[in-house]
């Protein structure tokens, strides 16, 4: 299974050098940010599993940074933590009214933390709000997104995502890897959502290897070729040079593709 991706928003550099170090032993990718306009930006770009942030930050506080992202469907069901050593009573319960999930004051027990990072990443996955793998919403998150939209979005596509060749993949590779080439799916998507499109477009996952996106990219066109020829060319890198080199898998001498994308490109839904 690919590793847990953890954004760090902290100015003070002691502290954002030992959760680097110290979830980096653990196993995490670890993002770090010292502002939180940048914070928001790794938070679309690289979809972490989960966000610990400080309140004091030089650009604004970590309130602002905390209520920005949940108000953007690419962000806002993303697991946060406020680190901090604002430690009042009422700053503890403004931060768990704008939707942060923890509260933590400085100084803070590291191995407690690594507990409770533990807890809201498990949490979201057992609740059916996160798909392990990919970190991405899941099951009635993308329902409920859907309905959204219906409602309140106009001018906008449902894009279908199957990772076709999936399966011989896996079957000829084995579980491991195919968990990269899901991961590899999922920032594939993102990340060209995230420059082509805005804050309000989402993606999820429904199930194994398919993925949708709510988009209000007008040229919808040049966002599926631009992320199906970047998986395309990526997704070889998973295979042996022999594969690549013949154009398929064997597994049970039946001829299996390699992996890429099929979209599935909704009419734009227009009130």
């Amino acid at each position: 299974m690919g590793k847990k991706r953890i954004l760090a928003i902290e100015d003070d550099m002691d502290v954002a050098e030992l959760l680097i170090m110290y979830f980096d032993s653990q196993g995490y990718e670890v993002f770090h940010a010292d502002s939180g306009g940048d914070g928001i930006t790794l938070a679309r770009s690289k979809l972490p599993n989960l966000i610990l942030l400080d309140i004091m930050l030089p650009d604004m506080e970590g309130f602002e940074v905390c209520q920005a992202l949940r108000q953007a469907n690419l962000t806002k069901y993303i697991p946060i933590i406020f680190l901090t050593q604002r430690n009042a009573r009422s700053d503890k319960i403004s931060g768990l009214q704008i939707g942060a999930d923890d509260y933590i004051t400085k100084p803070f027990d590291v191995e407690e933390l690594r507990i409770r990072v533990q807890s809201s990443i498990a949490r979201a996955t057992r609740d059916h709000l996160h798909e392990p793998i990919t970190g991405l919403p899941a099951g009635p998150m993308v329902e409920d997104e859907y309905q959204s939209f219906l409602r309140q979005r106009s001018n906008w596509h449902r894009l279908d995502v199957r990772v076709a060749g999936f399966t011989g993949f896996k079957d000829a590779y084995g579980f491991l890897t195919a968990n990269e080439a899901l991961s590899l799916a999922a920032k594939v998507l993102s990340g060209s959502l995230v420059e082509m499109g805005d804050a309000n477009d989402f993606i999820g996952t429904l199930e194994d290897a398919h993925f949708v996106v709510f988009t209000h990219i007008p040229e919808i066109e040049k966002y599926t070729q631009a992320v199906s020829k970047e998986f395309s060319e990526r997704a070889k890198m998973l295979y042996r040079f022999t594969d690549v080199d013949q154009g398929y898998v064997l597994v049970d001498e039946k001829r299996e593709p390699l992996m890429h994308f099929d979209i599935q490109v909704h009419a734009p839904v227009i009130d």
